[in-house]
């Protein structure tokens, strides 16, 4: 008969070693405290590190977003406003909190170690399947976020796989999403319960949404929704599947599969409201990103370029080769032009005197970068979040880059939506989607004489 030897853990102190007094004046940080097995009392050596400056030198720390060439900044110009993606609404009925409980068993708080070393920044993949034995020894997140100013409001399940789009129309307290499992989901921002799913009849590639009008793109049409009077009906053109769409000068643009940008125009006089005006043809692969702009439509693709349309007369105007990889997101912010790829870089463009666009700074990250979306915090300072194939969700400080946060997901996020109120939502590889919200600015405290 086979015999279980049962090992005895030897009598240590219970508190956690990351927990303990520094000790001494020292200011080497003790090697055994950082492998997570000091047991003296009152070591000589520190049980904590500097935290490392993320501010990139080359970028001023003022927030104006004023950027020059290669990597430098000014502090001059003004402060931009919050823009929204993939023209989500810039104001919105939508109640300003959702009550819904975390479906996650995720403590709220970090683990000791967590709390002394602030170097951590990477989630604690075994945590994330909920088989990590270390508890507070362990030197990873136990947190699905790292950073202060927000915090989660809600994990919302019911999709069997990746979230692609997220939208808030006017004039409602409904939040819709769309997935690749072919459905569309209406959830109910009072209580985050899903009131209703729709079948689309195939995976689905992109959603927005422009007053009460909701848009999602499937293969080969757009289904279109209007939520105050209940009508639905489809727009035939694209061929293959719609990976992005964008609301411009009263006309819908959709990316699609083979390359070409579908255009209809708004019209009251036809049935449905919405007719066939142009096929904007010149990328030689899918179009997977638009957005917007100061009279401009820019769209970006798996060809690697960015393409720039002119709103009027819908003629192609430029075309910007600076990335190597597929451009995967594309944002306008006040006078400038973001993009981002999976050759892991974000670029930012500003016009140049001939009228065209050049590349003024290029942030590097460790991975591919798939989707961006810009807002403003608590205290009205510019923010973007940069969503990485990494399974993460990085939030910066602009112009500087200064990292203010991290979001982590168990499988890379797919979609990131700016709403009302400080609202944000992630939307990743598994179905879950996630509510999160930027705290109110602490109040001022005046001091009388």
């Amino acid at each position: 008969m086979a015999t279980k030897v049962v090992r005895r853990h030897t009598n240590r102190p219970e508190r956690s070693v990351y927990a303990r007094p520094a000790g001494g004046p020292s200011k080497t940080v003790c090697a055994f405290w950082a492998a997570g097995r000091c047991t003296r009392e009152f070591c000589r050596f520190l049980h904590s590190d500097a935290p490392p400056s993320s501010m990139n030198p080359q970028i001023s720390k003022k927030s104006s977003l004023v950027w020059t060439k290669e990597g430098t900044a000014t502090g001059k110009g003004n402060a931009c406003n919050a823009p929204q993606k993939s023209n989500a609404p810039q104001k919105s009925n939508a109640p300003q909190k959702i009550n819904a409980p975390h479906e996650s068993n995720a403590p709220q708080k970090s683990n000791a170690a967590q709390k002394s070393n602030p170097t951590v920044k990477n989630v604690c993949k075994f945590w994330v399947d909920g088989n990590c034995v270390k508890g507070d020894r362990c030197l990873y997140l136990h947190n699905w976020f790292r950073g202060e100013g927000f915090s989660m409001l809600a994990k919302l399940q019911g999709h069997t796989k990746a979230v692609t789009g997220i939208a808030l129309p006017e004039r409602t307290n409904k939040l819709y999403s769309t997935s690749k499992d072919g459905t569309a989901r209406v959830w109910d921002c009072h209580t985050g319960e899903c009131g209703s799913v729709i079948d689309l009849g195939g995976e689905a590639g992109s959603l927005i949404s422009e007053g009460p009008w909701v848009f999602a793109g499937v293969p080969n049409l757009v289904k279109v929704w209007n939520t105050e009077t209940n009508s639905e009906f489809n727009l035939d053109g694209p061929v293959g599947q719609v990976h992005a769409m964008v609301v411009g000068n009263e006309m819908l643009f959709a990316g699609t599969q083979n390359g070409d940008i579908c255009v209809w125009k708004g019209s009251t006089e036809t049935n449905p409201p919405f007719y066939p005006a142009a096929s904007l043809k010149g990328h030689t692969g899918a179009v997977v990103c638009l957005t917007v702009g100061r009279n401009r439509l820019y769209s970006g693709s798996v060809d690697h370029t960015i393409k720039v349309w002119d709103l009027y007369n819908l003629q192609g105007v430029l075309t910007l080769n600076g990335h190597s990889g597929a451009v995967m997101s594309l944002l306008c912010w006040d006078q400038f032009l973001l993009s981002c790829s999976l050759d892991d870089t974000i670029k930012v463009w500003a016009a140049t005197e001939g009228g065209g666009l050049e590349v003024t700074y290029t942030h590097n990250e460790e991975q591919g970068v798939l989707d961006l979306a810009g807002m403003t915090d608590a205290e009205s300072k510019p923010i973007l979040l940069s969503s990485c194939n990494d399974n993460s969700v990085r939030i910066y400080e602009l112009p500087s880059f200064t990292e203010r946060g991290r979001l982590f997901a168990k499988q890379e996020v797919r979609t990131v939506e700016v709403g009302p109120g400080g609202l944000f939502f992630s939307g990743d590889a598994t179905g879950l989607f996630s509510v999160w919200k930027w705290m109110d600015a602490p109040a001022v405290k005046v001091e009388s004489s």
